[in-house]
């Protein structure tokens, strides 16, 4: 009986520390790799967190294609915004080939005003349902700037990674609103992020891993 437990035990203590370093794998910063091409996935929100994003995209070259967005499922107004951006972007550029682009939806991690102990619940529902689309997309890159919607959304990018799939660069933008502190979003993405972008001096003075490049949107 003994035995068993220290064998139990120790494969327990085997498997941690596999884990462990297989994560600290994956959140090792790696040399960029040239390509002509990046498959980019955009987790955009209601409101202010779409116009940002969107604003933030502007600046892309159609070299980050094919476009993958990923809205709430509830949220009418920002995939309205997606289309009328990429019609407006293919209009600017006709030469250009026809733009290729995707709207994904996933339920809302955490509403308005909802109670925390249910968000626990429904942002695990959500994960649950967006781990299979990441493994869908394999993206080679996910921005995202502080809607609940990116959490799910960045932990599956991050399990892709984890189990040998494929390794996802992660670019968190924190909210220009946000002038002291992280948001909630950025809170947990923080540690979990390649890239994470703040866009006042204050953070960059609480948070000196992060990147400060400026107002950017």
């Amino acid at each position: 009986m003994a035995g068993a437990l220290i064998l139990a035990a120790t494969a327990g203590a085997l498997a941690l520390l596999l884990l462990a370093v297989r994560l600290w794998v994956v959140l090792s910063p790696r040399a960029p790799v040239p390509r002509r091409s990046l498959s980019l996935l955009v987790v955009a929100g209601s409101g202010g967190h779409t116009t940002e994003i969107l604003r933030l995209l502007e600046s892309l070259s159609n070299a980050y294609s094919p476009r993958h967005y990923i809205v709430a499922d509830t949220d009418e107004m920002s995939t309205h915004k997606i289309n009328s951006f990429e019609q407006n972007r293919a209009d600017r550029n006709p030469s250009a080939a026809f733009p290729e682009y995707y709207v994904h939806r996933i339920p809302r991690s955490r509403e308005v005003q909802q109670p925390w102990l249910s968000s626990v619940l429904t942002t695990l529902y959500s994960m649950w349902l967006s781990f299979p689309l990441t493994y869908r997309v394999k993206p080679d890159l996910v921005l995202c700037n502080g809607p609940g919607t990116c959490v799910p959304i960045c932990i599956s990018a991050l399990l892709l990674g984890i189990l040998g799939i494929k390794k996802v660069i992660i670019v968190y933008v924190e909210s220009i609103c946000r002038v002291e502190h992280l948001s909630l979003s950025g809170k947990i993405l923080f540690h979990l992020s390649d890239y994470f972008i703040v866009q006042w001096p204050t953070l960059k003075e609480k948070y000196p891993k992060s990147v400060y490049l400026g107002r950017i949107v």
